[in-house]
């Protein structure tokens, strides 16, 4: 079938239809074409020629003529224009014009350098084809973490053309760089591919090393130029100049032939309207790529985590499963059909992700171009451009989060000038039915601005301590653009890390720094994901590594217990060693998933501004954000309904970085009070709560009610209300509702780590809850960043009741909104000016939802037996009623 008979099908089918909330069509374009520019080196035009290119598209024309002009440049154009070529021309032109020149392919994935290996490979093939004289093929060569190490040394010797990372430039070239002087000194070109990956913490520090490179290059008498390649964002040219600190040229209009694409808007349909709960998207997407597949389209289909990829997986292969039962007789040889069903067999569908191993995703790449793989699902980790072949079908399994994300996924189908589709499968969430709601935003907002922040002065003494120990620096010397540096050798010069002899500064450590620093802020070393046979079976098969995970997702991925999902296969974690970096799980076959707990903390360091509001305080300044995993919940497969929450007990970690916060003034919080619309102070559990307290761990004898862990010196166990105290609707000098709330029965004594459990799995959410998630949610969309970068905390506040003075109050309730990065990027600030803006977006999204007592759609869900009284809908409007201007 193809793609415009599956396109009619759906169209008139009224159960699709009704959940089509945008159908947008983009009209395909010829290629527009130009000859490559004269002063292109004649071999290299004999071998385009030879190699099947007669002539370039416009694009590319101009983008090599630029470059031959030596411009810095920057190009964005659309995935599958033919970007390769635009840096491949020049840079091959300068090393068959100048046998010294070298030139530096800087790639944020492995992947991604040894796809575009095997393209460089063919055509220096065909150059050499043309004049055997310029032995450019074995000049150019892959160096990473995987390079055996027998070839290393082999590749600095002989390499001309260079393909790595910045983790192996930081940690390997770097640091080396008297191994690498001829390379460095005849360094004329450093491409920087998917300049879009480099934002945030990652960027800082890729912003960083490149200072570190171009310093060394100068050192060598060399000062290359760079090319740099990134998706649609808002702001290329300002994110290359702040990766480079030079000026670029753009390339940004594509000639390139484009084919029709349909992008699709598609809400999953509502299971209790009431309620707001909508059919899970995974499902619903699954079912829609199974409907592509068995259609014989070659689909791609994203999931937005790791979990929920492999969620997808499963149930995409059950679904074909399903379909290939269901067809009663076989089809007679030679119908078209039969290869339609036959693409639904297990091994044709695969899954995509980090923490595969690079032989499984190598092998996944080459099935995918040679069509025998006819179904994916992956990250964002195939959102770059590796070369994939031309997909017709995109799915994509809930909004990624940002416009450029959305984009580069839908764009990797349609990669020829055939028709193609996308189809957004929007989840029940805030963000997703924003995006549902307001198409306008997809097709006609402008993408997410990538920011960086290279003077981070975290990341900035990290790298120059790694900058002194590769050369002294002079007292005059710069490092980039960066105003700090003086500051920065004098703090290391203080703590003896670093020596000052006369005008140079040396560094006096035994080792290199590099290995000490992480580029990408995820703890150093991976943890290993290792299968080991069940308990009871000692030696019968030796243990094997299945995958890998970063340190910081260790705890949240693969804690004790959790279920591990890999290739489709379930997994047990048996055991996770943070010391040994080793997860230990075994193959299991369970009808659940499970999700990690964590509890968090933020403390407020520092307020850099504050300003009042309409009825609110708005401010912004550092803090340190204490988490810790405390247990994991198991969630059945095709409902999603909790199953259980068991326990865990890790290490507390801390983050210091910038936060906004929304404060709530007396005036608003004791006219709420007043009302019986505040349930958010601190409790003041009343005048009888220290006798109660004492006779419930006399009666309890001072033993956990849940685990019957006892209590240890020096820190007594919690006691706990059944029924939770605010339901009663106690406030001072109001009434003495305190007396049925404190009643023995209703009390129990419980553990500190069994108590914050039972808070998370069924604590009633309220207006400020409300209020969190509507900014957390919304505030990606006005900041234009992923909302990943954020994360959002509540501070309960003291009760204020009848005081003559409101202000007596000592403790206020707010809203912080952190960044998720050491130091932050400068969002908090954007926050702290966007304040009424958000409070008004918040309240619209409120009123404007059709649900009753709250859904994931405005205020977040909210559990099944929330009290009337403490409707979060209605305590979160309220609330924004007096909050909004």
């Amino acid at each position: 079938m193809s793609v415009a008979n599956l396109l009619a099908q759906w169209r008139s089918n009224s159960q699709f239809m009704n959940k089509v909330a945008a159908w947008r069509i983009l009209p395909g374009s010829p290629a527009v074409y130009a000859p490559a520019p004269p002063p292109l080196h004649p071999t290299l035009q004999r071998a385009l020629a030879a190699y099947g290119i007669q002539q370039l598209y416009v694009h590319q024309s101009e983008a090599v003529e630029a470059a031959l002009r030596q411009k810095n440049i920057v190009i964005t154009t659309p995935t599958a224009s033919g970007k390769t070529l635009c840096y491949n021309l020049p840079v091959l032109h300068a090393l068959l014009a100048e046998p010294a020149a070298c030139a530096l392919y800087l790639f944020p994935t492995k992947a991604l350098a040894h796809d575009q290996l095997e393209e460089l490979n063919r055509l220096a093939k065909a150059i050499d084809a043309v004049d055997p004289t310029a032995r450019l093929a074995p000049s150019i060569a892959a160096y990473d973490g995987d390079t055996p190490t027998p070839q290393r040394s082999r590749i600095r010797k002989r390499a001309r053309l260079l393909l790595t990372n910045p983790d192996m430039l930081h940690v390997s070239i770097l640091p080396n760089h008297a191994q690498w002087a001829d390379f460095l000194a005849g360094l004329r070109w450093v491409v920087l591919d998917e300049i879009h990956i480099y934002r945030g913490v990652f960027g800082s520090h890729v912003a960083n090393v490149l200072r570190r490179l171009q310093r060394i290059c100068r050192h060598y008498g060399a000062t290359p130029r760079f090319i740099c390649t990134s998706a649609t964002i808002a702001n290329p040219t300002q994110l290359a100049e702040r990766l480079i600190e030079q000026r670029v040229h753009q390339i940004e209009r594509s000639t390139a032939p484009r084919g029709e694409k349909h992008i699709i808007l598609l809400n999953t349909p509502l299971v209790d309207a009431e309620k707001g709960v909508r059919r899970a998207a995974v499902l619903e997407a699954a079912d829609l790529a199974a409907e592509c597949i068995d259609a014989g389209l070659q689909t791609i289909v994203f999931g937005r985590s790791r979990v929920a990829a492999e969620l997808l997986l499963t149930y995409l292969r059950a679904g074909l499963e399903r379909r290939r039962s269901r067809v009663e007789q076989p089809f007679p040889a030679g119908n078209e059909a039969v290869s339609n069903h036959t693409f639904v067999a297990a091994e044709h569908v695969q899954g995509y992700r980090g923490g595969y191993l690079p032989a499984e995703r190598r092998s996944i790449e080459a099935g995918l171009r040679s069509g025998l793989v006819r179904g994916v699902v992956a990250t964002n980790a195939l959102e770059l451009g590796i070369d994939i072949g031309g997909l017709a079908a995109a799915i994509v399994c809930g909004y990624p989060g940002g416009i450029a994300a959305t984009w580069q996924q839908f764009g990797r189908a349609g990669r020829t000038t055939d028709a193609a589709v996308a189809v957004l499968v929007a989840t029940a969430g805030l963000l997703d039915q924003y995006v549902i709601r307001h198409s306008e935003f997809l097709f006609e907002q402008s993408p997410e601005h990538a920011l960086i922040h290279p003077d981070n002065l975290m990341l900035l003494v990290d790298h120059v301590r790694c900058a002194v120990a590769e050369l002294p620096f002079h007292r005059d010397e710069a490092f980039g653009a960066s105003p700090y540096l003086a500051d920065v050798l004098a703090l290391l010069t203080e703590q003896g890390e670093v020596q000052r002899h006369g005008d140079r500064f040396f560094w006096s450590g035994l080792r290199h720094p590099a290995r000490e620093v992480s580029l990408r802020s995820v703890g150093g070393e991976p943890v290993i994901i290792q299968q080991v046979p069940p308990a009871g079976e000692g030696e019968r098969s030796a243990p094997c590594v299945i995958g890998e995970v970063d340190q910081a997702s260790a705890q949240l991925l693969v804690h004790d217990g959790a279920i591990y999902f890999h290739g489709g296969q379930s997994y047990q974690v048996q055991r996770l060693d943070l010391t040994a970096l080793r997860a230990d799980v075994t193959a299991v076959d369970v009808d659940y998933y499970t999700e990690a707990i964590s509890d968090s903390e933020v403390e407020l360091l520092t307020c850099h501004a504050v300003r009042s509001a309409e009825n609110s305080l708005a401010a912004w300044g550092d803090v340190a954000v204490h988490a810790q995993v405390i247990g994991y919940r198991k969630i059945k497969r095709t409902t999603h309904e909790t199953l259980g929450v068991y326990p865990l007990d890790y290490a507390r970690r801390t983050l210091e970085t910038s936060a906004y916060w929304c404060e709530i003034t007396p005036a608003v919080q004791q006219e709420l009070e007043v009302a019986g619309l505040w349930f958010d102070s601190v409790n003041d559990y009343g005048p009888n709560w220290a006798e109660q307290r004492a006779a419930v761990r006399a009666r309890d004898r001072g033993r956990c009610a849940v685990c019957g862990a006892p209590e240890t010196p020096g820190r007594q166990h919690d006691v706990h209300h059944k029924i939770p105290f605010r339901l009663f609707g106690y406030v001072p000098g109001l009434n003495e509702a305190y007396l049925e709330a404190n009643r023995l029965e209703n009390l129990m004594l419980v553990c500190r780590g069994c108590h914050r459990r039972i808070e998370t799995a069924g604590r009633y959410q309220t207006g400020l809850d409300g209020l969190a998630y509507l900014l957390s949610n919304l505030a990606p969309l006005y900041l234009m960043c992923d909302p990943g970068d954020l994360g959002v905390y509540v501070e309960r506040g003291s009760p204020i009741g009848r005081a003559a003075v409101p202000d007596a109050r000592t403790h206020a309730p707010r809203v912080f909104v952190y960044e998720r990065v050491p130091a932050g990027l400068g969002f908090s600030a954007q926050l702290y000016d966007l304040h009424e803006t958000l409070l008004n977006a918040a309240l619209e999204s409120v009123r404007s939802c059709p649900c009753v007592h709250g859904c994931p759609a405005c205020v977040g869900p909210v559990l099944d037996d929330q009290p009337l009284q403490l409707q979060t809908k209605r305590l979160t409007l309220a609330l924004l009623e007096r909050l909004a201007a």
